[in-house]
């Protein structure tokens, strides 16, 4: 179902369930048009909660999250800007964030906690990372991938990539002292060092362009799965909600840990299969970028945030295993389509030029 009324940023977003379709009417009106029927709306979010399966992959519910997060971004939803603190939406992203944020808190197994120190907490990082069992994507972009799956890699990533680095920016006010200056020294970088053209998400905006594909933020939304928006909304709740500071600090460091190796793997892969440096530019900077990155993620951002706020300790470590258990579950979704003979997608898309 199509709205037109969201303006052409989102004019392509389709419903996947009653509240997802709620939301989009309700986005589509006044803030003061129907207040009664945005506390109706709450209260259905909270009901179809409880009742999910499994709210992780829960297509209705996890598109209401990205829409709601959306309001805060800009960019994602053409919409009254009043919209973003109704408390009534507030009520019911509330709802979502709480079982979702359960469900990982059950799912993910955290490891033994170092003593919060900056040397232990950078090495137990470094250790959780080396022993991540998740499929290995870059490997198979580089090795096996068709130029169709190699596409769909993009348009996959294009849901956090074309806003990359926003949602670990979202902690930068609830840091202070040396986890703020190393995540400002990160920040930095992902953002162009003043450049605006070496913005990271600007290069990867430019190699969709340079894939024929639209890079306009939110373009395939209707085609990607639940855990894709999943592993967005995710980072989303770390990074706005201060209480899990600590889980948004530990993401970013699985996160510029598990980068450079992986991106080295997908450039050679798009060389592989014939595409040019307007493609492989985004991958082959994020090789050298990436490895000074995670140094000081581990040790100047997450080692300090522990050393000052040893409270935090087992967030930071939730957040980077949490990083690393969502990047496993999309990694297996896509290899085991491809692996099938099928889409990543929910819809092929067509073959590329």
């Amino acid at each position: 179902m199509q709205r037109s009324r969201f303006g052409q940023l989102v004019s392509t977003f389709a419903s996947r369930g009653p509240r997802s379709d709620e939301l989009f009417d309700i986005l589509a009106s006044s803030p003061s048009e129907d207040p009664d029927g945005v506390t109706r709306f709450a209260r259905a979010v909270e009901m179809a909660v409880a009742t999910s399966e499994d709210i992780v992959v829960d297509d209705d519910l996890q598109l209401a999250l990205f829409m709601l997060y959306g309001l805060a971004y800009g960019g994602v939803i053409e919409t009254d800007e009043d919209w973003e603190w109704n408390p009534a939406l507030i009520a019911a992203r509330r709802s979502i964030e709480a079982a979702f944020e359960h469900a990982l808190r059950t799912r993910i197994v955290l490891p033994t906690l170092p003593q919060p120190t900056g040397a232990d907490v950078a090495a137990a990082l470094f250790l959780l990372a080396a022993e991540d069992t998740g499929p290995s994507l870059s490997r198979f972009i580089a090795r096996k991938a068709t130029r169709e799956q190699a596409i769909e890699l993009v348009i996959q990533r294009s849901i956090y990539t074309l806003k990359e680095a926003d949602t670990h920016s979202w902690a930068i006010p609830r840091l202070a002292g040396r986890s703020k200056a190393a995540l400002v020294e990160i920040q930095a970088d992902e953002y162009g060092g003043g450049r605006p053209e070496r913005v990271h998400a600007e290069i990867f905006a430019n190699t969709m362009r340079a894939l024929d594909l639209n890079s306009t933020y939110g373009a395939y939304v209707d085609l990607v799965p639940a855990i894709t928006l999943a592993s967005m909304n995710m980072m989303s709740m770390f990074g706005m909600n201060r209480r899990l500071r600590g889980a948004i600090v530990g993401h970013l460091a699985a996160f510029e840990m598990t980068s450079s190796i992986p991106n080295r793997f997908y450039g050679n892969g798009f060389r592989r299969l014939g595409f040019g440096n307007d493609v492989t530019l985004y991958f082959d900077e994020h090789v050298e970028a990436d490895a000074v990155h995670e140094q000081i993620a581990a040790r100047d951002l997450a080692g300090s945030l522990a050393e000052d706020h040893p409270g935090l300790l087992g967030d930071i470590f939730f957040g980077a295993a949490a990083c690393l258990a969502m990047d496993g579950w999309l990694g297996s979704h896509l290899l085991g389509a491809w692996e099938s003979g099928v889409s990543s997608l929910l819809q092929p898309i067509a073959p590329a030029k």
